[in-house]
């Protein structure tokens, strides 16, 4: 460590340039615009995404599809996942959460019919598949609607 090392804190305020006061402060003549062109002028800003009048990237690249705002989402959990509760247990979005099984989420729960289910459970979702309504009830449990 050196005395040079010590200096002191830097002031989060910075100095406005006073842009255009003479050769002397360092920022006279072009008031660091450079020379001529759009930039140097008053108002002369570019679009965002002008690519000085060669056909924009976002206008070359080909789409497809649309984006549907109204869709619906879901958190889903399969029937095999469920396997890991007790006998009698009740099954809804948190306590899914609590296992790890299902990540934290505002959406509702629904719970698919992939895999098999070998404990009698009273599950609580939102929408459930036919086969995982089939498939509780075939395992002795309830599958309840919220």
């Amino acid at each position: 460590m050196d005395i040079r090392d010590f200096a002191p804190a830097k002031s989060p305020r910075k100095k406005a340039r006073r842009l255009g006061r003479g050769n002397g402060s360092g920022w006279g003549g072009t008031a660091g615009r450079g020379h001529k062109g759009q930039k140097a002028r008053s108002g002369g800003t570019v679009a965002r995404g002008f690519e000085g009048g060669q056909m924009p990237l976002m206008r070359r690249i080909p789409k497809w599809g649309f984006t549907n705002i109204f869709k619906k989402k879901y958190v889903i959990c399969n029937i095999e996942r469920l396997n890991s509760f007790a006998d009698g247990d009740v099954v809804d979005q948190e306590s899914l959460q609590a296992k790890g099984l299902i990540r934290k989420s505002k959406d509702p729960l629904k719970v698919l019919g992939d895999g098999e289910l070998k404990v009698k459970l009273t599950v609580k979702a939102k929408l459930f598949t036919r086969s995982a309504e089939e498939k509780i009830k075939a395992a002795g449990g309830q599958a309840e609607v919220i």
